[in-house]
């Protein structure tokens, strides 16, 4: 097998220094353009590949993003991060970036994993995922200038425009008022909303979406709003029960939005089981088994996701870390709109009466 080229082949075919086709790698702007121009040519007519791990070991980057591979979940939607996942380790090799994996057991030990890896000089970056109130994770990175975008809102946090804490998020307000309008420009008249308990920045984002809605186009007072709006845990088996009391309860009820595709599904087998599977329904998160019955579906644009979490910490193009200094017009967030897919659901079969 031949050799692979090296960089003295590619200075004797282009004529010029070791050091000058160094600076064209990585210093390009200080090589003049002809002297550039030539280099280049020989490094595309060797098929030069530069070596990565000299290359970063001298110019003290890792050329790595680290994020947290959190635990496996029990719900419909617990594939949403691995497919967050698959669009950023795509993406960022594109840009010639590599995606880490660690794992952490809770908050503390997640910060406790990213001090070993910075003190390693293994890590550029950080993506976070499931931030929360009082997020101990933020408040260590701001405070040790870690470099670091999170995939959600610093939610009832001071730093929501902290230009130290860079997030990505996707507006779930747009997503579930686009959802509710949908149910109504249908037919639909009296809409509930299935939900998580609150606080929730996520789930309360998406109900005053849901809210909104009702409160625009439909003439409900905020007794039909409290009546119409359950709030549970994100189980199949709890929002199954709770469909169904709504549903016994309120005969009336012709339109169902839900704040994940756990609990859509469970909605759809709740109203399956008392003779309603005409009920529209619609979930949030376009989940692989939503789609594979049906469901109608607010899907978070992941691909988009992963692009403005990257581009918050390199910028539109290129593999390095760009430094912002909080002036007017630097952008420090990313809120993506998600986009609703309606589909024809399959009709469940109810369970046989015992």
């Amino acid at each position: 097998m031949d050799r692979l080229p090296t960089i003295e082949d590619v200075a004797r075919a282009a004529q010029v220094s070791r050091q000058t086709v160094s600076n064209v790698l990585n210093t390009p702007a200080i090589v003049k353009p002809a002297t550039r121009k030539r280099v280049e040519t020989a490094i595309r007519k060797l098929d030069y590949r530069p070596h990565a791990s000299a290359r970063r070991l001298r110019m003290r980057k890792s050329s790595t993003i680290a994020i947290r591979l959190d635990p496996m979940t029990n719900g419909i939607s617990g594939a949403l991060l691995d497919r967050f996942l698959h669009a950023l380790t795509e993406q960022a090799d594109a840009r010639g970036i590599r995606i880490l994996l660690f794992t952490a057991a809770d908050p503390v030990a997640e910060i406790e994993q990213i001090r070993k890896l910075r003190a390693g000089a293994d890590v550029d970056a950080f993506v976070l995922t499931a931030t929360f109130h009082g997020d101990p994770r933020t408040e260590w990175l701001v405070q040790n200038n870690v470099p670091f975008v999170t995939f959600g809102r610093p939610w009832g946090a001071n730093d929501m425009n902290n230009p130290a804490h860079l997030w990505v998020d996707v507006d779930g307000f747009s997503g579930m008022r686009e959802a509710t309008i949908n149910l109504i420009d249908r037919g639909s008249s009296r809409i509930g909303f299935i939900g998580w308990p609150s606080p929730s920045g996520t789930g309360d984002d998406r109900r005053r979406g849901w809210q909104e809605a009702i409160q625009e186009r439909l003439d409900l007072g905020e007794g039909d709003l409290t009546a119409l709006n359950v709030s549970i845990e994100d189980r199949l088996e709890d929002a199954r029960d709770a469909v169904v009391a709504l549903l016994e309860g309120d005969a009336r009820i012709d339109g169902l939005v839900c704040a994940s595709d756990t609990l859509a599904l469970g909605a759809m087998i709740a109203a399956a089981s008392i003779g309603r599977n005409d009920l529209p329904i619609i979930g949030f998160d376009n989940s692989p088994v939503g789609q594979a019955i049906g469901l109608s579906s607010v899907d978070q644009s992941l691909g988009e996701v992963a692009a403005g979490a990257l581009e918050l910490l390199l910028g539109e193009t290129g593999g390095d870390l760009i430094h912002r200094d909080g002036a007017a017009g630097d952008i420090r967030h990313c809120l993506i709109t998600p986009h609703l897919v309606i589909r024809q659901p399959l009709r469940l079969l109810a369970p046989d009466a015992e």
